[in-house]
């Protein structure tokens, strides 16, 4: 009698190495929500089917706050027939929304969504990332070889208008210049798509000013970023910035940001600080 061989995910059973399927990115059309125009901005990127594989019929689209392989957390947003390469996969944030059954307009700016493919072949089999094989990193999902397109991430955004200045709540600040709860004050920066954080770091405190913490962003996106390093204080020793990433959300006066701090010269790694405008 034959051994009932079980559940045997299809990509690594050798009786199924025959054939199988998935679908390539070709490019990203877009990966952030705009929270300000949230019902009609449009995430998606362009794909086509892997040649060698089975015939695709169409492709199911899931999403989820974050991320997750647990299928029963994926809420389903779309359903896109396979046209061949340049095929369209796209959401927008009324649809995201309707899928979760949430006000797309609460959403909060910084937050990301993912969203999973799943291909439906014209024999009817399926694939997604729980039946495709990482081998170590190297394979279909997660293989930088293959650009298999098995999900993308989408961020809330909002455009940067600058008008960021006022005094704002610590939320988190891992450094420890400051507790939450306490208030700070943030400034415009010198250059349009700035701010300045010297008011913030150093507390006055603990240090003093050396150079102004200028954080640039992105005006599409609210991304932030410090091009340069730059020695910011002097707490009886140098501290310095050498890169930042995050948001600033001009929309809703938050700021989030990683600083990676230098003490010394020495790399301390990333500090977390969120400041919230009251």
């Amino acid at each position: 009698m034959q051994k009932n061989r079980g559940n045997i995910n299809p990509l690594t059973d050798v009786e199924n190495l025959g054939i199988g399927s998935y679908i390539v990115l070709d490019s990203n059309i877009n990966l952030n929500f705009n929270l300000t125009q949230i019902a009609t901005s449009t995430v998606g990127i362009i794909v086509h089917a892997y040649p060698g594989g089975e015939a695709v019929d169409h492709i199911v689209l899931f999403a989820t706050l974050g991320a997750t392989n647990d299928t029963t957390k994926w809420v389903q947003v779309g359903s896109f027939p396979y046209t061949g390469s340049g095929t369209k996969l796209m959401a927008t944030g009324a649809q995201l929304g309707a899928a979760l059954g949430v006000d797309p307009t609460t959403f909060a700016p910084g937050t990301f969504y993912t969203f999973y493919t799943r291909v439906v072949t014209k024999s009817g089999k399926t694939y997604d990332v729980n039946n495709t094989g990482t081998n170590s990193g190297s394979g279909l999902n997660g293989g930088t070889n293959y650009h298999a397109a098995m999900s993308f991430a989408a961020y809330i955004t909002c455009p940067f208008t600058g008008g960021m200045a006022g005094t704002y709540k610590v939320i988190t600040d891992t450094r420890a210049d400051w507790n939450s709860g306490d208030l700070v004050q943030v400034t415009d920066g010198p250059n349009a798509n700035q701010i300045n954080l010297s008011a913030v770091y150093p507390n006055p405190l603990y240090g003093t000013i050396i150079n102004p913490l200028v954080i640039t962003v992105n005006p599409g996106t609210g991304a932030a970023s410090i091009p340069t390093k730059i020695d910011f204080g002097n707490y009886g020793y140098t501290v310095s910035a050498a890169s930042a990433t995050g948001y600033v959300f001009s929309c809703v006066g938050y700021i989030t940001l990683s600083i990676d701090i230098f003490a010394s010269g020495a790399d301390q790694g990333n500090f977390n600080l969120v400041l919230q405008k009251q």
